[in-house]
């Protein structure tokens, strides 16, 4: 390999370890790095491995991120004084919002199982209606709906729900369920769904009332 060739790969590298620290790389919205990562993702893993890192990519699926690395935990979990600075930071999740990642995922689980398009595309109306049968009941409908944009905006800002341009301005926003969700919340937990619903049912209930 020539001096040429060595330059570009560690540019091509020192930009994908940039855009994965920042988050998530999809082969959709970047095909040039995307390819570029396969190439490089044997040197990306050793890199982030001294960081503390792992490097997750699901080619099938077309993403990839980086994750503190299973073992570190473990580890620091024992011994408090070995732990690397934290790169990934941990996010506490609202219950809402926990549960609308829950149930995209079902959604999403069920679009698959159905065989039709690879893509998951729910409305503004369609998510309302979604997560609405879980909330508590409420007299003021602007005022839930209101809520639930909220929760809906946090989906987004995480990245597992991607809004889709329209060219109608007065028609409700659309969103495609993005395919890391599947990374976040595996199948494990989805086999006991229908008792997590009743606990979050629950939960949420307990913060209207605290709350009011």
């Amino acid at each position: 390999m020539n001096q040429t060739t060595d330059t570009d790969a560690s540019a091509d590298l020192g930009g994908l370890l940039v855009l994965l620290l920042k988050g998530v790389l999809y082969q959709d919205g970047d095909a040039r790095r995307w390819a570029h990562l396969l190439q490089l993702q044997n040197r990306v893993r050793d890199y982030v491995a001294v960081l503390g890192l792992e490097l997750i990519l699901d080619e099938a699926e077309g993403y990839a991120f980086l994750r503190s690395r299973q073992e570190e935990t473990t580890e620091a979990d024992n011994n408090p004084n070995q732990e690397l600075p934290r790169l990934i930071t941990r996010r506490q999740l609202s219950f809402p919002v926990s549960l609308l990642l829950a149930l995209l995922r079902k959604k999403l689980a069920e679009c698959d199982a159905g065989g039709g398009d690879t893509r998951l595309v729910l409305t503004r109306d369609d998510l309302v209606e979604l997560l609405r049968l879980f909330l508590p009941d409420s007299s003021n409908e602007a005022k839930l709906v209101d809520q639930i944009e909220r929760h809906i905006s946090k989906v987004v800002e995480l990245g597992f729900l991607r809004q889709l341009k329209s060219g109608d301005s007065k028609a409700p926003p659309s969103y495609e369920v993005r395919r890391i969700i599947k990374a976040f919340v595996d199948a494990q937990w989805l086999s006991a769904f229908d008792a997590r619903l009743e606990d979050y049912r629950r939960l949420l209930a307990a913060q209207d009332e605290n709350n009011g």
